[in-house]
């Protein structure tokens, strides 16, 4: 086995570790962009450039990736969103 095989074995089992998970915002026809972005910059520690961003991805796509990390970390941030009225879910 050449090095660049241990290398790539070793990337692809340390990837199987480390699962991570992503908050996914879906748009809406209730919430306000102030009040998405708000609720970003708090349940997702967004700054208000990542939250207007991603307020304006789930409008015109319909959804966005808003936050990606651990499930446990993630869990209560999507509390939250819910919480605002906001449609999300932990994939």
């Amino acid at each position: 086995m050449s090095g660049k095989e241990k290398i790539s074995e070793e990337l692809l089992l340390e990837e199987d570790v480390l699962k991570l998970n992503e908050i996914v915002l879906h748009n809406d026809d209730v919430n306000t962009f102030d009040h998405v972005i708000e609720t970003l910059i708090y349940a997702c520690d967004h700054t208000s450039e990542q939250a207007e961003q991603c307020a304006l991805l789930v409008h015109y796509k319909g959804k966005c990736t808003v936050k990606t990390g651990e499930y446990d970390d993630l869990k209560p941030r999507c509390s939250m969103l819910l919480e605002a009225g906001l449609s999300a879910e932990i994939i």
